[in-house]
This record gives structure tokens, C-alpha cells and sequence, in this order.
């Protein structure tokens, strides 16, 4: 969420901002309705001085024993209270009238952001690997005897419909292990704090990330209320929410494996075939609160955190950073990750960095005390996948196929596997 005393400040910056990410100028929206807000609570604190003052002559009129003074300020005392009421009553709409504008305008991006509209202005980094060369047509992971029938979407989509999948045997094992790998390169290498989270939150939480109120589509919600979370950066982030943290805490890096479920809503018609984009998948989510000068560093730092988890499965990818117009809402820079997968013969994402600077945290209430005693602040919070289990699954399927349809598997996987190297017709061997 914006401060509403820096687009006071600088409109034209807030404005200029928003027209970088392709939305509409809103500062004098917002600041008419600030002033409107400011207006009635000045109003409302007028009116209950006049009524406080009264008050206090009514006693003396009593003590006087003036009884058509006590009677006329008696009245007088209840009028102020009913204005006094209305005007509050107004003041706190016009405050939930701007707190719900504020909560649905995207972040302002970083400078260095490339100006663009869509994915195809992204901007490419860096390139890691070196895609494998076929001498024939590489297959998609679905079409893979190797793979065999335990990739199962046929009674995927009998228990839960499309964008669904049943995994067995090897493919089972090696989705497992994947994610077991995952965790402990960034607990043991990269000093990441493990979690088990919950799935299911309150609305809060989904606020306080930014996945409410704009995009309550996008999510599943349960018939009580709970929602399905579409990644820990929601529970990971919200650690922190309403809390002030030690100075001396942060940053605070963490890590967890949850299952993941979206709507995918707007998304017919697209990766219809295989497990690329699914309602219910799994991931290993990092997320780091830290202080507001040290975001960009840790921007960094998670980014090579995600990149180390490619690379120890030597998979090829490439760093891109996103554009205006393709960056997520509460984010003020992006860098995508996208594995090379052959079957597709292109880079695929695979995991997304943002960082948010103090956005979720003001919508949230993060902060933190500073070491040096001043009052305290909003912490900076930043998310990215570190990865995404299924889509690592397939490609490691992918760039390690053979010709006859049985799959090489990474060497960093064969002790999670009991030293077995390959799968075939679903087995690993």
C-alpha cells in the first residue's frame, strides 16, 4: 500500500509511477479524498472540543444551582454529542474510502525497471547452461515412455476435473525428492529458516500480501471463509504482520514446501497439455523481511538462491528482469527465472523474485525498531519460488530424455533416490 504523506509530497512522482505500469494518474483522486478525510476528522475534533467544553459547564451551572442554565447546557450537550457522532461516523468512512482506494493501486516500480508493456518487452540478464543437443525430436514430458502412465491426469480429472494430476512410482518419487533437494540446499547452504504453514488463511493474511481485494478470482475460498493460499510467500510474509522485530533480527530469510492452488482464472486455453499450469501444485517458497536499505541486495541474493537450485540440477535457464507492464502488483522489481525445456523448444518460468520494498508491509503493519532507538519503521518484504516442484519436474523429464523414452536423471537427485539414475515406463532403476 502507498503512503499517503509521499504522494502529499510528490504527486507528480506517485502519478508518473502509475503511468510507468500503464494505469491512469490518481493523485488528485486520492488527495481530494485526503483532504475530504482530513476535513471531517478536523470537524469531528471541533465538535467534540465544543461538546467537552459544555460538559464542563453543566457541572458548574449544577454547582451553581442555575437550574434553566443547567437544563439549556444539558441540552446543548446532548446536540454536540448526536454532531459529534455524525461527524465521526463520516470522518471513519471517508478513511475506509480512502484505505480502499490506496489497497487496490499497484506498487510503484524501481527506476531501473525497463519501461514496457507486456512480456515481450521483458528484458533478457543473463543465460546459464547450454541447451543439449538432440538428434531427434525431443518430446514433451507427457509423451514420454519413461514417464509412462504414472503421470496420471485421466483419473486426475475423474476425482477433480482438468488442470489436475495423479503422480506415481518413480514420477512420484523423484516430484519428492526434487522438493527434498530444494529444501535443503537453502537450509544448509543458503541459511534459510524451514517452515511448515498452513494452506488455509483469513482475509487478512490475503491482504496483507496483496492477493485482496483485486484478485479474489484468482483464489479459491472455502465456504467459512478460509482461503487456499496460491504460495507460502502468503503465510511466510504474514510472520510478520502487526508486529514490531528487533533490529537486530532481521533479516529474517525463511523457506517452505506447501501445496499451492489457483484459479487460473483468465488462463483457457493456455498449457491445457501436461502439468505446466495447474489448479493444485506444489512449491518451495522463499521469502526475506529485512530492513528497507538492504532490499536490493537481498533482491539479489534470493534470486542466486533460486538460480543455485537450476544450476545443481543443471538445467539451463536464463535470468530475465520484467518490465513495467508485466510485473505482479505488489511488486517493485522482478527478475524471472526460465528453464530451457525441450519439448517445448523454448525457456519456460520457472521462478519469480520480487521484491516489494515496504508495500506488503504497510498493508500488514510489519515493522521494525531501529537500532539506534528511533521510532520504528516499516520493514522491506521480498518473495520468490525457489522452485516450483512440477514444473521442475518437467524439466528435468525433458532435457534428460533418451531416445527410447526413458529419462537420465540429475546426478544431485540420485541420493535422494537410493542411488537409482534413471526412470523407465515410471520406474526408477
Amino acid at each position: 500500500m502507498h503512503d499517503i504523506r509521499a504522494i502529499r509530497e510528490n504527486p507528480q512522482e506517485f502519478d508518473t509511477a502509475l503511468t510507468r505500469r500503464g494505469a491512469e494518474p490518481l493523485s488528485s483522486q486520492v488527495l481530494a479524498l485526503d483532504e475530504a478525510r482530513r476535513a471531517a476528522i478536523h470537524a469531528a475534533e471541533t465538535a467534540q472540543a465544543a461538546q467537552n467544553a459544555a460538559s464542563k459547564q453543566v457541572g458548574a451551572a449544577k454547582a451553581s444551582g442555575d437550574e434553566a442554565e443547567f437544563e439549556r447546557l444539558r441540552a446543548l450537550v446532548a446536540e454536540k454529542k448526536a454532531e459529534v457522532a455524525t461527524m465521526q461516523a463520516e470522518a471513519s468512512a471517508k478513511d475506509v474510502e480512502l484505505r480502499d482506494i490506496l489497497l487496490m493501486i499497484p506498487n510503484s516500480p524501481l527506476t531501473e525497471v525497463p519501461q514496457g508493456a507486456d512480456e515481450d518487452e521483458n528484458v533478457e540478464i543473463s543465460r546459464w547452461g547450454e541447451p543439449r543437443a538432440f538428434n531427434y525430436k525431443p518430446k514433451e514430458h507427457f509423451e514420454l515412455s519413461g514417464v509412462g502412465s504414472e503421470m496420471d491426469f485421466e483419473t486426475a480429472a475423474k476425482l477433480s476435473g482438468s488442470r489436475f494430476v495423479v503422480l506415481r512410482n518413480g514420477v512420484a518419487r523423484v516430484h519428492r525428492a526434487l522438493a527434498q533437494y530444494m529444501l535443503d540446499l537453502h537450509v544448509d547452504q543458503h541459511g534459510l529458516t524451514e517452515n511448515i504453514t498452513p494452506v488455509l488463511v483469513r482475509d487478512e493474511a490475503m491482504l496483507g500480501t496483496g492477493q485482496l481485494p483485486k484478485f479474489a478470482e484468482d483464489s479459491y475460498q472455502t465456504t467459512n471463509g478460509w482461503w487456499l493460499i496460491p504460495t507460502a510467500e502468503v503465510t511466510l510474509t504474514n510472520f510478520a504482520s502487526g508486529a514490531v522485530l528487533d533490529d537486530a533480527a532481521l533479516p529474517l530469510r525463511m523457506c517452505a514446501h506447501t501445496n499451492c492452488f489457483r484459479s487460473e482464472a483468465g488462463s483457457a486455453g493456455k498449457d491445457t497439455s501436461g502439468m505446466l499450469r495447474q489448479h493444485q501444485f506444489e512449491k518451495v517458497e522463499m521469502v526475506t523481511i529485512c530492513r528497507p536499505e538492504d532490499h536490493i541486495a537481498e533482491h539479489e541474493r534470493m534470486t542466486d538462491c533460486a538460480e543455485a537450485v537450476l544450476k545443481g540440477l543443471d538445467l539451463p535457464f536464463r535470468r530475465i528482469v520484467l518490465c513495467t507492464g508485466d510485473m505482479g502488483f505488489g511488486a517493485q522489481k522482478t527478475y524471472d527465472l526460465e528453464v530451457w525445456l525441450p519439448g517445448q523448444d523454448k525457456y519456460r518460468e520457472i521462478s519469480s523474485v520480487s521484491t516489494c520494498g515496504q508495500f506488503q508491509a504497510r498493508r500488514m503493519n510489519a515493522r521494525f525498531k531501529p537500532a539506534d532507538g528511533g521510532k520504528p519503521e516499516f520493514v522491506a518484504t521480498l518473495n520468490g519460488s525457489g522452485l516450483a516442484v512440477g514444473r521442475c519436474l518437467i524439466a528435468v523429464l525433458e532435457n534428460g530424455q533418451e531416445e527410447d523414452g526413458s529419462v537420465t536423471l540429475p546426478t544431485a537427485l540420485h541420493p535422494y533416490l537410493g542411488g537409482k539414475t534413471r526412470l523407465v515406463e515410471g520406474r526408477l532403476v
